[in-house]
C-alpha cells in the first residue's frame, strides 16, 4: 500500500547535520520536484511546507502533464483525494487541467490527455492547444465522431510535434497527417490502433515519408497496406505491429523491414483456426470501425 505523501517527505526525518529538506536552495528542489507526477504535485508536495510549495510552482516542474496515469473518474481515488485536499464540492478535470497548464507558463512538452473523450473534450483539446504550444509529445483521447473534424486544425497548432498518439484511428485520420505534414516539420512518431485500409496506408507514406517511429499494435491489416508502408517509409527505424490480424510475417515481409532496427511483430497473424471467438470479435471490431468512418 502507498504510503501518504506527508509520511514519505517528513522534514522532520530527513534531518541530517542540522540541516533540513525545507532549507535546500529553491533550484535543488525544483530539480528534484520536476521528476514527480501530477499527483505529488498536487496532494503531496504542497503541503509538507511553505517553501516546498513554492517550489512545486516553479513552471519546471509542469513541463510533463501526463493525465492518463491519475485516475480522473468522478468516483476514482484521484478525485476524491483532490477534491477533499482542496475543499471543493465536485472534482472537474477541466478546472484541473487549467490549474496544471497554468503552472506551466507555456513551457509544457509532454501532455497525454485522458484515452477517453467523456473526460476530455473538445473545449479541452482546444484549451491545451492554445496554453501548452511547445508540446513535443502529445497523446491525443479516443476521438468522437462529433468533433473529428475538427482535430487536424487543432493538431496543425503544435509547430513543435514530434511524436503523437492518437488512439483509435479517428475518421479524420488523413487529414491530420496532412496537417502534421505541413506545419510540424520535426514530427518523427506516430502510434495509433484500429482498422487499416489502403487510403490510410498511401496517406501515412504520402504525408510521412520520412517517420521514423511507426506503433499499430492491435490493429487489423492486410499483408498489401503493409507492404505499402516499408515501400513507402524508408527511414523507419522502430515499426510495431505485434498482436496485429490481417497478415502472416513471411519471408517477403521480414525481407521489406530488413533495414528496420526493432521490428516487432510478435502475436500477429493472418487468421488461427483454432481461434475462432477472437477471429469473430475482430469482425465485429471491423463492422463498428465501418459505422464510425461512414
Amino acid at each position: 500500500m502507498r504510503s501518504k505523501p506527508e509520511e514519505i517527505w517528513s522534514p522532520e526525518s530527513n534531518m541530517e547535520e542540522g540541516r533540513r529538506w525545507e532549507d535546500l536552495a529553491m533550484d535543488c528542489l525544483v530539480n528534484v520536484f520536476s521528476r514527480l507526477n501530477l499527483e505529488d504535485l498536487t496532494l503531496g508536495v504542497p503541503f509538507v511546507c511553505k517553501s516546498w510549495h513554492k517550489a512545486s510552482l516553479d513552471p519546471q516542474c509542469w513541463k510533463i502533464l501526463n493525465f492518463r496515469a491519475l485516475d480522473l473518474m468522478p468516483w476514482g481515488s484521484f478525485s476524491k483525494r483532490f477534491a477533499q485536499a482542496y475543499h471543493i464540492k465536485s472534482f472537474s478535470f477541466s478546472s484541473f487541467m487549467k490549474l496544471a497548464t497554468a503552472r506551466s507558463r507555456r513551457s509544457a512538452i509532454d501532455l497525454s490527455l485522458p484515452s477517453t473523450a467523456f473526460i476530455a473534450s473538445l473545449p479541452d483539446l482546444i484549451y491545451a492547444s492554445n496554453e501548452c504550444p511547445r508540446v513535443k509529445l502529445l497523446a491525443l483521447p479516443d476521438v468522437l465522431q462529433t468533433y473529428a473534424k475538427r482535430i487536424p486544425e487543432i493538431i496543425g497548432r503544435w509547430k513543435e510535434l514530434e511524436f503523437l498518439d492518437m488512439g483509435l484511428k479517428p475518421p479524420s485520420f488523413e487529414p491530420i497527417l496532412e496537417q502534421i505534414s505541413l506545419h510540424c516539420k520535426s514530427f518523427v512518431g506516430l502510434q495509433m490502433y484500429g482498422c487499416l485500409y489502403r487510403e490510410d496506408a498511401l496517406a501515412i507514406v504520402t504525408h510521412l515519408p520520412k517517420l521514423k517511429y511507426l506503433a499499430m499494435k492491435g490493429s487489423y491489416l492486410s499483408k498489401q497496406e503493409l507492404l505499402v508502408i516499408l515501400d513507402g517509409c524508408r527511414e523507419l527505424e522502430e515499426l510495431d505491429v505485434t498482436r496485429c490480424r490481417g497478415f502472416d510475417v513471411d519471408d517477403e515481409v521480414l525481407r521489406k523491414a530488413s533495414g528496420i532496427k526493432a521490428f516487432e511483430y510478435k502475436g500477429s497473424k493472418f487468421h488461427d483456426d483454432y481461434d475462432e471467438y477472437e477471429d469473430v470479435l475482430w469482425g465485429l471490431v471491423l463492422e463498428v470501425h465501418r459505422f464510425h468512418q461512414s
